[in-house]
């Protein structure tokens, strides 16, 4: 499908042989049927429009058509500079600026109108005299012949392509126009390929926190002022006005409220008071409603208590055009970069539920690229620094349940980095070969199909009881370590009798089996360990259930005096608490992250991270209806769980 996209003229027999390829597809499970179904549609309609697919890609990643109905699409990447090498942050950052400097919009304009004109006409074309005639035109006319192009290709589109040869015709008289020396086509015509520009990528290094909220704010402003822009603005209702009456058209009133407290009624016993036209706007209700609207787009199943990975289109969304912009998010790096995705992606639908009036209204859709830094997180410890598998377990993952995705975006963790740090060709441009924003534009345009991850809540408990309980969230791993007591205060003589009694700590572990048929079972064990690590990721595509798998690493005494190090089997559980039966406090870590690291921690709780807006709806109707009530109101409707998409090329087979 890309190299039908950018093809310079196919021929009606090769459109024919990839049909029938793309019906074949059918037979096959989900998400192949589904996508062999699209592509199928896709081919029938580039055979009947030509250069339909070229023009819809670069209009609405270069948003050329400024229209209200017309979708926006922006795409940031966020580079974490404590993760990815300064190499790699300067290749991005050059790559795209060159990328921007050299396809204008003015340009792309040029490139629409040169391709599906070759694209309809064929040899029958002569493109480089088109070529030409586009480059000594205005920047204005140059907009007309566009705007021309674009309303023949969505007429034929709209027709449903069923006379190819009227589409032809169309930009034959366009094409005619536009050169306007006929007797310069006896020269032979050769077909040439049109540039492919990149979409209009923002590189953001990302420094705060809260910077990706700030950027999809600023997107949401720019793509409102547009669409107010064409809007009529809104005009009040004109007052009739009598001699002996005035409007009131103060907002603030000063006044108590009583009309014998109005100053001069009695002068003015008989005057009316008008009220001024106004919008009268329900918080709870009208904030519901858009509320439900922006949940409901949730994958089919994250409402029920599936244990099954989701993946997939979604299935709840209505058929239909959806209007809405679009804003790609591309995560450079690896496990510890998608930790902190999930963090503000959480913090970002709070905002959302508590104010969605305020909020982004567009569709978000994440794309991740492993890249494997030659520097590792400054804040930790070079023996301990987590090995490249161990920080990319999540792309891992992804390349397993899609073959496409492991081949073409996971296999490039090691060349990105060895790439940059390569001294750019004196003979070449950045322009002419630019590999990481090749790669990235094929996976964002054609990565269509997401991956859903739970994202998960925890709980900690501090010793001190004066340090208020820290909320926050993981999407990975929860590493947990044993921290040394510093104020226990033994004999040399004590310590040595004793050394085997005093490795690691006694901790009580309650947590909630999950099983396959989802159900579930709770458990308790009481055991010493030295630490423990929890997992959201499976290690093998065949474990693939959506649970959390604890690996504790216990302490059992054998025979001997000395104690043995022992590891339990992975319990998979659904949630998971754990607290320490000594005066030795935990060491809790983040995503592998050691600046998401907290210390002192007397217990934790782990649990499934519910959606904001399901929780202030659940809140709003337990005030409502009683505690008694679960899910009730609009609760029932929207979605319990928090799940993060990737997007993929195939997806998990269903």
């Amino acid at each position: 499908m890309y190299a039908i996209t950018k093809a310079a003229y196919i021929s009606d027999e090769l459109y024919e042989r990839v049909y029938v390829f793309c019906k074949k597809i059918l037979t096959l499970p989900k998400p192949y049927c589904t996508i062999g179904l699209d592509y199928a549609q896709r081919i029938k309609t580039e055979q009947r429009v030509p250069g339909f697919s070229y023009q819809k890609m670069i209009v609405s990643e270069q948003n050329l058509k400024r229209d209200v109905l017309q979708q926006q699409d922006k795409v940031l990447l966020f580079l974490d500079p404590g993760l990815v090498s300064e190499a790699v942050c300067n290749t991005l950052l050059r790559e795209t600026q060159a990328a921007q400097m050299s396809h204008t919009p003015v340009s792309c304009m040029n490139y629409v109108i040169a391709n599906c004109i070759q694209a309809s006409l064929g040899k029958d074309c002569h493109i480089a005299l088109l070529q030409r005639a586009l480059e000594d035109q205005t920047t204005e006319e140059v907009e007309l012949w566009f705007q021309e192009v674009l309303s023949a290709v969505e007429r034929s589109e709209q027709e449903g392509g069923a006379n190819r040869r009227r589409h032809s015709e169309r930009l034959r008289e366009i094409y005619d126009k536009i050169v306007a020396s006929p007797h310069e086509e006896a020269s032979v015509s050769k077909l040439q390929r049109i540039p492919f520009p990149s979409p209009n990528i923002s590189v953001h290094l990302w420094n705060d926190d809260d910077q990706l909220w700030k950027e999809l704010m600023l997107f949401t402003r720019e793509t409102q002022a547009a669409t107010d822009a064409e809007i009529e603005p809104f005009k009040m209702p004109e007052l009739a006005m009598d001699s002996s009456e005035q409007n009131r058209i103060s907002v603030w009133s000063n006044d108590s409220g009583i009309e014998r407290d109005l100053p001069g009624v009695e002068e003015k016993e008989m005057a009316k008071l008008h009220r001024k036209p106004c919008i009268k706007k329900k918080g709870p209700d009208l904030d519901s409603a858009v509320l439900l609207h922006n949940l409901t787009k949730a994958p089919k199943g994250s409402r029920t208590r599936t244990l099954l990975r989701l993946s997939g289109q979604s299935t709840e969304v209505p058929p239909g055009p959806d209007r809405l912009p679009t804003a790609r998010v591309i995560i450079l790096g690896d496990d510890r970069a998608l930790g902190r995705l999930a963090k503000a992606y959480y913090s970002f639908r709070k905002r959302e539920a508590r104010r969605p009036h305020r909020t982004l209204r567009a569709n978000l859709q994440f794309y991740c690229i492993p890249v494997h830094g030659d520097q590792a997180d400054p804040t930790s410890d070079e023996e301990e620094a987590p090995s490249t598998a161990d920080i990319h377990e999540l792309s891992g993952y992804l390349g397993q349940v899609d073959l496409w995705y492991d081949k073409n975006v996971n296999s490039l963790r090691d060349r990105i980095s060895k790439l940059a740090l390569m001294p750019p060709c004196p003979t070449r441009d950045a322009v002419l070969d630019p590999f990481i924003l090749d790669v990235a534009s094929y996976y964002l345009r054609f990565g269509l199909q997401p991956v859903f991850f739970q994202i998960y809540h925890v709980k900690v408990h501090f010793r001190d009881l004066t340090v208020d309980p820290v909320e926050d969230v993981f999407l990975t791993e929860l590493k947990v370590e044993i921290q040394e007591c510093t104020f226990t205060k033994l004999s040399t003589l004590t310590r040595k009798k004793t050394v085997g009694d005093f490795r690691g700590a006694g901790i009580q572990v309650n947590y909630k089996k999950a099983l396959p048929s989802g159900r579930e079972r709770e458990g308790c064990q009481v055991l010493r360990t030295s630490g423990a690590v929890i997992k959201s990721i499976p290690h093998k595509e065949s474990e693939d259930l959506v649970c959390l798998n604890i690996y504790i690493d216990e302490l059992i005494k054998p025979s001997s005096s000395r104690s043995a190090l022992g590891s339990t089997a992975g319990l998979k559980a659904s949630s998971v608490q754990m607290r320490s039966l000594e005066l030795r406090t935990l060491s809790l870590q983040l995503d592998k992250d050691s600046r998401r690291t907290y210390t002192n921690v007397a217990s934790f709780e782990v649990t499934p991270c519910q959606e904001p807006g399901y929780s202030l709806q659940k809140m709003r109707a337990s005030r409502a209806h009683g505690e008694g009530k679960e899910d009730g109101g609009l609760s029932r409707y929207m979605t319990k769980s928090l799940l993060l998409p990737i997007n993929t090329f195939a997806g998990i087979i269903h």
